[in-house]
C-alpha cells in the first residue's frame, strides 16, 4: 500500500469545502476519551454502522486502518496528524478513491467530562463550484452527514454509558452505510 503524508494529501485544498461538524458531551476525561479513540479497532465497538474496523499499520508515527460498513463498503482512513489527548486528522475514504478529511477534536469541560467534535469536510460535490453545489449539499448531502455523525457520536455515548459494544443500527439505519 503506498504511503500518504500530509504533503501529498494536500489538506489545505480539502479545508476549502463545505463541512459538517457535530460534537457530544461525554461523561468521561479527556484523557481516558483518548485513549479509547487512539486504540486500534475502537470502532468495533463504538460505530453503530461498522461491521469490522481493522488495522493496517498502527505505530509511532503511522496510523492506517480499514473499516468496512454493514453495506459492504470499504473505507481506507490514513491518519496524516495525531495529537494526543487532543485529536486527529485523517483521509477517508475508498482506496485510491476521492476522500474525505476529517477532524476528530477533544476538549475537557471537568476532569470526568469530555467534548469529542467531528468535523467531515466531504468529497461529494468537492469538484462543484459554491454555486451549483449549494442548494444539493444543503438539501440531500448535509442533512445525511449530520444523521451520521450524530449516530456515530451517539455510538461512543453508548458505549462508554453502557459499557458494552453498539448495536448495528442502534439509532436507526442510514441509506449510505446500512444493509
Amino acid at each position: 500500500m503506498p504511503s500518504i503524508d500530509a504533503e501529498s494529501m494536500g489538506i489545505e485544498n480539502y479545508k476549502n469545502r463545505y463541512f459538517v461538524a457535530k460534537s457530544i458531551n461525554l461523561e468521561i476525561s479527556r484523557e481516558k476519551m483518548w485513549d479509547l479513540i487512539s486504540s486500534p479497532g475502537h470502532l468495533n465497538q463504538c460505530h453503530p454502522f461498522c461491521h469490522t474496523n481493522s488495522v493496517i499499520k498502527w505505530s509511532d508515527g503511522s496510523h492506517v486502518d480499514e473499516l468496512i460498513y454493514l453495506n459492504g463498503l470499504r473505507y481506507i482512513r490514513h491518519f496524516h496528524q495525531w495529537f494526543p489527548n487532543k485529536g486527529y486528522e485523517l483521509l477517508i475514504g475508498e482506496e485510491s478513491g476521492p476522500q474525505s478529511y476529517v477532524v476528530w477534536e477533544l476538549s475537557s469541560i471537568s476532569s470526568n467530562q469530555c467534548n469529542l467534535q467531528i468535523k467531515v469536510y466531504p468529497y461529494i460535490l468537492a469538484n462543484w463550484s459554491r454555486i451549483l453545489s449549494y442548494i444539493p449539499y444543503n438539501v440531500y448531502i448535509k442533512p445525511r452527514i449530520e444523521k451520521y455523525l450524530i449516530s456515530v457520536l451517539s455510538g461512543f455515548e453508548y458505549y462508554i454509558d453502557n459499557k458494552k459494544d453498539v448495536p448495528r443500527n442502534n439509532f436507526g439505519k442510514h441509506s449510505w452505510f446500512s444493509k
